[in-house]
């Protein structure tokens, strides 16, 4: 299906003036997660004081449902939606919520739980990379949406759509992006050229599951850590060597991102009653192996992703907010009120959007629980997690997308 890009009078202004290379600053949020795709955020100085409604709204928009989170670069807000029956692009002035562009990329995935595209966008220089909920990888021109190249990874790779529409957020490696499209004939993991589409390499086979991949290093070797529907798998970037797997079948489905644990370990978990996993990475003559240090279900991420501070993760344990040693898998504390929501860390504090629109900060202290501020501040199915960028926190839910000032100035 071909895509048809709507530009706006403002993106024509803008384009005259944009400047060909976006390079992402510091306080961007550029892709899944932020910045390393661990959730934490760099930024100082936010508000720790709100008024009764919250932080300063700056601006609010409508916007169609779904699931997507939000990439913010360059002075550019980029997500998705679905409206009517089919799937949007859609780029914003991170300043002022005025809509630059929209890119029609499909048809909207129907589900129980919220119509709309689930996985979120990736920026990286005068490019946007989207992946929608039936398969459509997209690269575009971030100054007006124009389509660079394109894949249906279900129809050109045989990728599986899982129950719930595709949900894993593609990430950027060197030259390459990379999915995890769940394909026929050793194309579970696919790696694309992204300047020009082409594919780099292609490997494994498995059941493609919710989580999106992470990047990192142990002992001076590069790994894509890809959370499958039965197992961690450890992928080279090069050219797609499995250097391990470690088997963790879910009793329900994997969708929270792993936590890389510094310096050779990593935090995985599951819904249900499947539970959480710390293994430690070994690597021996440049071959990385994996083995595991504790399993228990202190920690059962249904999709929520954890964050890591210091020696400790905090998590949504299904609909309580919990903080776990993630060294000796002690629970530290529990406490309920949020629901099954979202979070982010920003200057030693918890960023919490609740499943109903409660926004609260929370000291990152695993003495104790400690609610700093909370506001009711959206409505509705909360299941997109916030983004902080330049001290403006981005939310939404499936019909508003809301901009407030963090920043404390």
């Amino acid at each position: 299906m071909k895509g048809k890009t709507i530009i706006t009078k403002a993106a024509m202004v803008c384009c005259l003036i944009w400047a060909s290379l976006v390079l992402a600053g510091d306080n961007d949020w550029p892709q899944w997660r932020g910045p390393n795709r661990d959730g934490i955020s760099k930024e100082t100085g936010i508000l720790k004081t709100w008024p009764e409604t919250g932080p300063p709204v700056v601006w609010r928009t409508e916007i169609g449902s779904g699931f997507s989170g939000m990439a913010v670069a360059g002075g550019r807000l980029v997500t998705m939606f679905g409206e009517r029956g089919e799937e949007f692009v859609i780029c914003y002035d991170a300043a002022t919520g005025n809509e630059l562009w929209r890119f029609k990329s499909d048809a909207a995935f129907p589900s129980e739980f919220g119509d709309g595209p689930r996985a979120t966008p990736a920026i990286a220089g005068d490019r946007i990379f989207t992946l929608g909920a039936n398969g459509l990888l997209f690269a575009l021109s971030l100054s007006d949406g124009k389509v660079i190249w394109q894949h249906n990874l279900r129809e050109e790779y045989s990728a599986a759509i899982p129950q719930h529409g595709i949900s894993t957020s593609p990430i950027l490696e060197g030259d390459l992006i990379l999915v995890n499209a769940g394909g026929a004939n050793n194309q579970a993991f696919i790696a694309f050229n992204k300047k020009d589409g082409k594919l780099a390499w292609a490997s494994h086979f498995d059941n493609p599951d919710y989580a999106a991949p992470i990047a990192i290093t142990v002992n001076g070797v590069r790994q894509i850590i890809f959370f499958t529907g039965s197992s961690l798998v450890s992928v080279s970037p090069k050219d797609g060597q499995i250097y391990w797997k470690y088997p963790f079948p879910p009793q329900a489905f994997n969708a929270a991102t792993p936590v890389f644990v510094p310096e050779n370990k990593i935090f995985i978990s599951s819904g249900a009653e499947k539970g959480a996993a710390l293994l430690e990475i070994i690597v021996a003559d440049n071959q990385p192996a994996v083995k595991p240090i504790w399993e228990s279900k202190v920690m059962r991420n249904d999709f929520s992703s954890s964050v890591l501070v210091g020696d400790h993760i905090y998590g949504f344990d299904r609909a309580i907010l919990k903080c776990v040693n993630v060294l000796t898998q002690e629970e530290k504390w529990a406490q309920r009120g949020y629901q099954n929501g979202t979070l982010i860390f920003a200057d030693g504090h918890l960023v919490v959007l609740g499943e109903r629109g409660k926004l609260g900060l929370i000291e990152a202290n695993p003495n104790e629980f400690r609610e700093v501020a909370a506001a009711q501040v959206l409505r509705g199915r909360c299941w997109t997690v916030p983004a902080l960028a330049d001290g403006k926190l981005f939310v939404r839910n499936q019909k508003e997308l809301l901009c407030l000032d963090l920043s404390g100035k």
